[in-house]
């Protein structure tokens, strides 16, 4: 993180394994190179990076040709290693011996690791993700788990942030980490422009099970929207699951089945997830009160919004409050 302008730029290095997944390789400059302070100078760099510096494939028809060696794990301060589709990789759990060599000396020196998509698969070969919570693209999960057992693997986040090691879920998720990171380098108001930016929503919470393979319903008029929407106008009052199934012109059991199929939860779950993150835009915007905004988030106590909050994020509403609200963006 950037503390004043005479620092200099946040070093990010890109590492590149053959076999290298086109969209996850250009997902870190495509979103860091948004984030910026009031000026327009840019918080992060970006290079790409292979072993040897040499020509690496891609999964999208086309050879990467980078501009450094290992040697920029250096003097990175960040490395981000992409989704990887390589044989070697996925079916063996096996890397270079030097790529190895070079993210457990990154790490050592106290720079911050990151995976995209398949990259997990990397890191966990070079031994960082032992005893640590990860996750990866759902489709590879059972294969994560049979190559690398003592990684305690998550496939139903898209994101997870385990000390200086952070790992994604597949395709658009590097997006969310890579938003999330500048969040927590930045604060929220740098985060949200670099949404805005990337025509992405600044937060996105949920699970990858809202993304595996499941029923679509038949026809617009069976949709659930507008009760989902009716229920975000009420977040501040008792919201049953009667008065959803009536606004959405169903039984409450034909509406809790298609409810379900549409947000991959249960419509009590689901409003939880949008009080919490209503709340949480409160912390973030606000100076009202942690009870105040209990009250105003619908949880009615302020036991019950940190629960919840404990739950999703692992933090307490006042923690929560300082890491996001007190960024200043310079």
């Amino acid at each position: 993180m950037r503390n004043n302008r005479a620092m200099p730029a946040h070093r990010i290095a890109v590492l590149a394994v053959d076999d290298v997944v086109g969209l996850d390789l250009g997902t870190p400059a495509q979103v860091f190179s948004t984030a910026r302070d009031a000026d327009d100078r840019h918080y992060y760099t970006v290079d790409t990076c292979t072993a040897g510096g040499r020509a690496v494939r891609s999964t999208a028809g086309f050879r990467v040709l980078p501009d450094h060696g290992l040697e920029l794990l250096d003097r990175a301060d960040t490395v981000i290693v992409p989704g990887v589709h390589g044989e070697a990789t996925l079916r063996l759990g096996v890397i270079e011996p030097e790529v190895i060599d070079a993210l457990r000396a990154a790490y050592q020196r106290g720079t911050r690791i990151m995976s995209i998509c398949t990259g997990a698969f990397v890191l966990a070969a070079a031994g960082l993700l032992d005893g640590r919570r990860a996750t990866t693209h759902w489709a590879y999960a059972d294969r994560f788990r049979r190559l690398h057992p003592r990684v305690d693997l998550d496939p139903e986040v898209l994101f997870v942030a385990d000390d200086r090691l952070l790992t994604s879920a597949g395709v658009a998720a590097g997006i969310d980490l890579c938003l999330h990171v500048v969040r927590t380098d930045h604060g929220s108001a740098v985060a949200n422009r670099s949404a805005r930016r990337c025509v992405m929503p600044p937060w996105r919470d949920g699970g990858q099970a809202q993304y595996i393979e499941r029923p679509v319903p038949q026809a617009a008029g069976t949709s659930t929207a507008a009760a989902r929407e009716w229920a975000r106008q009420r977040l501040h009052e008792p919201v049953s699951l009667r008065e959803l199934a009536e606004q959405a012109r169903m039984s409450v059991r034909t509406f809790t089945r298609r409810f379900r199929a549409e947000t991959g939860l249960s419509p009590t779950q689901w409003l939880l997830h949008e009080r919490t993150d209503h709340a949480r835009l409160l912390l973030e915007s606000t100076d009202l009160t942690v009870d105040q905004i209990a009250h105003r988030s619908g949880f009615g106590t302020t036991a019950a919004l940190r629960q919840q909050l404990h739950l999703r994020i692992g933090v307490a509403p006042s923690a929560y409050r300082r890491t996001f609200k007190g960024r200043a963006p310079c």
